[in-house]
């Protein structure tokens, strides 16, 4: 396990967290909270020996292997799939060697090789790169023709591909569509190593994470359960701690009227000073807050026109390609509307279309005259004046839609209301984090008093407490939203509708954001059409009796071809299913403290043992569901189109 004991950090003159003591055992999923700057990242840096400690120790087991997503992209011209395979170093070592039959320790080599399964590596690498949202053709591409985004994806795939104990992760969910976000949320369920996690979307830390590590006023401690578990007792404890503030601070003024009162009475200045004494050696109790500098809303529009805008039977695509056809779509104010979706089906595409980037290929789109657009994506941050402040920002835009009208109290109070107070609102954007950025550019889009706001995933790199005041602020605003986002939570409080894109049509999703990833799986596996789709035919059968039989005939003998696949599927998906319910067992078994006693050594051992062997049997039958679907979808491919 990991102990840390009496542990201090500072950061320059800053510190961070002092005497901070907790054990991480194995196999725990610790989400790693607090607000910027409270130490989050140095924790993880001083963890792979990246940063000194001031006082005190941590202890990691020496034979631990650690992953960690690595910062620097690789922008070389090596193919995507060999950067993935550097991260199983110890795999890279013996392929080298298990090629030189010559070498005297050939055959130990060659045995360690068959333990750790090096002939599947390939095959995992390019499952890691499928999850993440590579197209097979892209395994073997250069890695500086992929952009920063892509890039952060093959190391954040380049650390899974570590056969690790502790795995690392630092806001791992950037630049990952909801795609991602699922897939990558199931494997490391999965994952039987010890994992500590950044992030800042809650949805991800419930589902994975089995205890908190909260970083707040120098202090960190960790919680037993997930962020929702911790966000509820640490309701009570700052409750429980302003109850204790207030009755504190009526005891300090009833002392202290007492030595006004009587100090310099003969009859009564020995127990004057001695509550004066007492109020000296008292330990103050802070009052209770939490810290959230982020308290904005969004202007309400001058005007809000309905509809604010109508789509019919349009279609829009690039360069002679459709991407999507066939939208009926319109918006009204107070519309909020969340587009879902396969990675690549078009939900930017449509996006776009909205904001009026794209033409239309065919069909008609009517705009309102009086509508106003804040469209948001990543190109708005790149448009931003890197050597211009917050305010030079702010000046500028109120000049373009506000006539200048507005005080410099007036919009520093609006940049407040963003995080960007003091200093921050008149230093350059240049250094300013991907957070920081992205909030300034939210913060701009708002002040310009849209009436119906596009979003496409407006969370990244924003931290819990701004996608919070993010998602009460779109709550209360009065005009339309359209929202991309892998945010699920953000999803689910901000969409009274759901549009999926999928196969080249975007039409209404029946069920809610907690259905899609079921929807998605089926997707995956070429479950074909469901009633969220719009189910397309080149050619309509003609509607005879004979036609009808020839085609139940035709659709018995697909289903005849493919019932062995089918089967292989279905049995994989039990064998998976019963697995992860007693591995669930298992690691709920593990994240017991008392397990780890002396007296319950044997037991921890056997635990670990069943652990192991669980996990080797559910990646069998994983691969075994792999390699089925894959067939599956083959053969059904071939079927329609014979």
């Amino acid at each position: 396990m990991i102990q840390f004991e009496n542990l201090s950090i500072r950061r320059g003159e800053t510190l961070l967290f002092d005497k901070a003591s907790f054990q991480i055992h194995p196999g725990q999923k610790v989400g790693l909270t607090g607000a910027n700057g409270c130490g989050k990242s140095s924790l993880f840096a001083m963890l792979r020996n990246e940063l000194v400690i001031d006082k005190g120790d941590v202890k990691v087991p020496h034979d631990w292997v650690m992953a960690h997503v690595a910062q620097e992209a690789p922008a070389n011209t090596r193919p995507a799939i060999e950067h993935v395979l550097d991260g199983d170093a110890e795999w890279r070592e013996l392929e080298q060697k298990v090629d030189d039959a010559e070498h005297p320790n050939f055959l130990k080599h060659q045995t360690r090789y068959e333990e750790i399964d090096g002939y599947s590596a390939r095959s995992r690498a390019a499952q890691l790169l499928s999850g993440l949202g590579f197209k097979s053709e892209d395994i073997d591409k250069p890695a500086k023709e992929f952009s920063g985004g892509w890039r952060v994806r093959l190391n954040v795939a380049k650390a899974l591909m570590c056969r690790s104990d502790l795995l690392l992760l630092d806001e791992p969910t950037n630049h990952l569509d909801l795609d991602a976000v699922l897939w990558l949320e199931r494997w490391l369920r999965n994952y039987s190593g010890t994992l500590i996690l950044i992030a800042h979307d809650r949805d991800f830390l419930d589902t994975l994470t089995t205890h908190t590590l909260h970083i707040e006023n120098h202090k960190a401690q960790l919680y037993k359960g997930n962020y929702s578990a911790f966000e509820k007792i640490r309701a009570e404890q700052l409750s429980n701690q302003q109850s204790a503030y207030e009755k504190q601070q009526r005891e300090i003024a009833h002392m202290q009227e007492f030595v006004t009162r009587f100090r310099a009475k003969a009859t009564k200045a020995t127990q004057a000073q001695s509550r004066l004494k007492a109020l000296e050696k008292m330990e103050r109790i802070a009052p209770a807050h939490v810290d959230t500098p982020f308290d904005f809303v969004i202007p309400t529009p001058e005007k809000n026109p309905s509809p604010l805008l109508s789509l019919h039977d349009a279609s829009v695509g690039y360069a002679g390609n459709t991407i999507v056809e066939g939208v009926e779509f319109a918006m009204s104010p107070g519309d909020r509307v969340g587009l879902i979706g396969p990675n690549g089906a078009g939900k930017s595409t449509v996006i776009k279309m909205l904001a009026g980037e794209l033409k239309l290929s065919a069909g008609n789109y009517h705009r309102s005259k009086e509508i106003n657009i804040g469209y948001f994506a990543q190109h708005q941050i790149e448009k931003l004046q890197m050597d211009h402040t917050p305010m030079e920002h702010m000046r500028i835009l109120d000049g373009d839609c506000n006539n200048g009208l507005a005080t410099e109290n007036q919009l520093r109070r609006y940049l407040g209301s963003f995080g960007f107070t003091g200093n921050k609102a008149t230093s350059k954007v240049a250094p300013f984090s991907g957070g920081e950025k992205s909030r300034l550019a939210l913060a701009l889009l708002c002040y310009q008093r849209p009436n119906i706001l596009l979003l496409d995933e407006p969370t990244n790199h924003l931290d819990l407490e701004m996608r919070q005041a993010l998602a009460v602020a779109l709550q209360d605003y009065s005009g339309a939203v359209v929202l991309v986002s892998h945010d699920r939570h953000l999803l689910k409080i901000n969409s009274d509708k759901l549009i999926l894109v999928a196969n080249g049509r975007a039409t209404e999703f029946k069920g809610s954001v907690d259905d899609y990833p079921k929807w998605l799986a089926e997707h995956n596996r070429g479950g074909g059409s469901t009633e969220n789709n719009t189910e397309q035919a080149s050619e309509k059968p003609k509607n005879t009796a004979s036609a009808k039989k020839e085609q139940k005939r035709l659709e018995a003998e697909q289903r005849k071809q493919l019932q062995p696949l089918s089967s292989r599927i279905k049995r994989s998906e039990r064998v998976m299913e019963k697995l992860s319910d007693q591995k669930s067992d298992i690691e709920t078994q593990l994240a017991d403290p008392d397990i780890y006693n002396e007296e319950n050594k044997e037991k921890l051992k056997q635990l670990l043992a069943d652990q192991a062997y669980m996990q080797k049997e559910w990646d069998d039958a994983e691969m075994e569901w792999l390699e089925a679907s894959e067939q599956h979808e083959e053969l059904s491919r071939q079927l329609k189109s014979n």
